[in-house]
């Protein structure tokens, strides 16, 4: 059995990461969930959120946009919507991104406008928690 694992980040329009690791752990649809080597294979839906891992003594962190994580064979895929490692965030316009999302929830008209307005609201939040990181 390996003391590693394989971790892959990709979105549709680029390969955000790949990278051996120590430990994966990634925000699950049914709750937050961590990946050793030698962890069983499943599938997963991922929800907007952090995804968390090791290399060594450091911890890395990607905001994931929601997408499916697959674990087989000591490597994970994580096939995201949209992913951005910490390093890579504009903390400014996180910031400007919550705002309008704060303004847009303020002035929904309809449960439509709302949903769309609170689904990017989790977005700057998320992003902005993983710059702040940093």
């Amino acid at each position: 059995m390996a003391d590693k694992i394989f971790l892959e980040i990709v979105t549709p329009e680029k390969k955000v990461l790949s990278e051996t690791v120590d430990i994966v752990v990634a925000p699950g649809e049914m709750g937050e969930f961590g990946v050793l080597p030698g962890h069983i294979p499943f599938l997963a839906k991922l929800k907007v959120g952090e995804l968390k891992y090791r290399v060594g003594g450091a911890m890395q962190h990607v905001a994931i946009m929601g997408g499916y994580a697959e674990v087989l064979n000591n490597q994970v895929t994580i096939l995201a919507t949209a992913a951005e490692a910490a390093v890579d965030i504009d903390l400014i316009r996180a910031k400007a991104a919550r705002e309008r999302a704060e303004r847009r929830l303020a002035d929904s008209r309809d449960k439509f406008e709302f949903v769309r307005a609170q689904a990017a609201l989790q977005r700057a939040l998320a992003r902005m928690r993983i710059a702040e990181r940093q």
